[in-house]
Parts: structure tokens; C-alpha cells; sequence
């Protein structure tokens, strides 16, 4: 038996489309849920992360050379208007990925890719040059033992970076996976 008219189109034929949506969505979900949480816990539990910024910026776990010792920041003051500002940047981010996530769900494809860039320019913008840039080298926080978040800014950074680069890829759609030759 014969069968005329167009192909029956099969799931495959989406699934590169909607898998990758998929992905944007459950990753840029996964960012923002993080983000938002340790926002939550900057914000309810103050004191354990002022800390760490408090020591970071009076560099005073460092090795304390003379020739750095003089980038300290040693004023309360000052120290807790840094560790406020990265909690508002942090709730920001959590708003803007909550946001994106929302985009990517109700399948706003483009919107959802813009703003999670954003979102996700935010975080690394914060950990790359904030913590691992800024707190990282000019204030020695690698010399630290006690107060050194190098590692937890770079897995952040990374996850924003590679979220970012899934929410780029181009999505492949039937009529391309037609368009190519095939390796007969």
C-alpha cells in the first residue's frame, strides 16, 4: 500500500528546536534559582557574608606585602556599602533570569534570549570582574585561606558562561536539516 501527500512529520523533526528550548529554559531556570537564593541569604543572613567581604577588602588574611597592603579598604563604612551593592546586583540578576525563565516558558524565544543574556552578563560581570578580577588579584584574596571565594565565583562565572552560549546556539529547524547534503 501506497501512501500519498505530504510525510507524516515525525518528533524528530522538532526535537532539535525544542530541545534546545528545553535546555535555555531548565538552565536559565537553574541560574536564576541559584542566584536568587544566595541574594535570599545575603539578605537573611547578613552578617556570615559581610564578613567575608569585610576581610577580603581589609585584606588582612593576605600576606600583607607592604607594596599591596595600601589597596585595603579598612572602613566599615565603606566595606558594608560594597557588600550591600553586590546584594542589590545579585537580587537584580535573580529578577531579570526570573524573568527570562518566565520568557523561555511561555516560548517568547527572542525576548527570552535577550534578556537572559542579560541576566546572565550580570552574574559574570559580578564574579568575573568583581570577585575574581577585582577580589581575586588587586585584593589578594587568593593569598587567603580563610577568606578566599575564587572557587565558588569561578563555577558561577563558568555556569553563566555556558548557559549564555546554550541560549545562543542556533536552533535547527527541519527545513535546514533539509537543506543539507547528505553523506551518501
Amino acid at each position: 500500500m501506497t501512501t500519498t501527500g505530504t510525510p507524516h512529520p515525525t518528533r524528530t523533526s522538532r526535537s532539535p528546536h525544542t530541545a534546545l528550548t528545553l535546555a535555555a529554559t531548565l538552565l536559565t531556570a537553574t541560574v536564576a534559582l541559584y542566584i536568587a537564593l544566595v541574594a535570599l541569604g545575603n539578605i537573611t543572613d547578613f552578617d556570615s557574608n559581610q564578613q567575608f567581604v569585610r576581610h577580603v577588602l581589609a585584606m588582612d588574611t593576605t600576606f600583607k606585602d607592604e607594596d599591596l597592603m595600601w589597596r585595603a579598604i579598612t572602613s566599615k563604612g565603606l566595606q558594608d556599602t560594597a557588600y550591600v551593592a553586590i546584594i542589590v546586583w545579585e537580587t537584580l540578576a535573580a529578577f531579570v533570569l526570573i524573568a527570562a525563565t518566565w520568557l523561555w516558558v511561555r516560548r517568547d524565544l527572542e525576548q527570552a534570549r535577550r534578556i537572559s543574556t542579560y541576566g546572565l552578563l550580570m552574574l559574570m560581570l559580578l564574579f568575573g570582574a568583581g570577585f575574581i578580577a577585582i577580589g581575586g588579584e588587586w585584593f589578594a584574596m587568593w593569598q587567603s585561606d580563610d577568606w578566599n571565594g575564587l572557587d565558588a565565583a569561578t563555577r558561577v562565572f563558568t555556569l553563566s558562561g555556558v548557559v549564555l552560549l546554550v541560549i545562543h546556539l542556533p536552533a535547527r529547524t527541519a527545513s535546514s536539516a533539509e537543506d543539507r547534503p547528505s553523506a551518501e
